[in-house]
């Protein structure tokens, strides 16, 4: 009787280490399993994150692109400005430079007018 109780203990504890192994087995399997999905996931990721840094790169160069465009129009308005600007000033030195020339002539003109009368008044009083 003492083997037979025996014999059935040993039977029940292979029964359990079999199934004890198949479920160890099982949960192996779905850990690797959740193991291998979880690296698609991660892989899928690092593809959308490499994608999304692609188009961040491509908008940040269309920008800078668009805002040197925009800053080339500018420096070109004020070099256009800057020149229309001198223009300006040189025709108003011009105009400034006749005006004064001008004066000074009619000066002259006046000077010597006037010297020419004096030495008319002095013939005239000596003769």
């Amino acid at each position: 009787m003492k083997k037979l109780i025996l014999n059935i203990a040993l039977v029940l504890a292979l029964v359990v280490t079999v199934t004890s192994c198949r479920e160890t087995k099982e949960s192996t399997e779905e850990a690797g399993d959740a193991i291998e999905n979880a690296a698609k996931e991660a892989g899928n990721a690092v593809k959308d994150a490499a994608e999304a840094t692609g188009d961040a790169i491509k908008d940040a160069g269309d920008s800078l692109k668009e805002e040197a465009g925009n800053a080339l129009d500018a420096a070109g308005d004020a070099i256009k400005d800057g020149a229309d600007k001198v223009k300006e000033d040189a025709k108003d030195m011009a105009n400034d430079a006749k005006d004064a020339a001008n004066d000074a002539v009619d000066k002259v003109k006046e000077e010597g007018s006037k010297a020419l009368d004096d030495a008319a008044s002095k013939v005239k009083v000596n003769n």
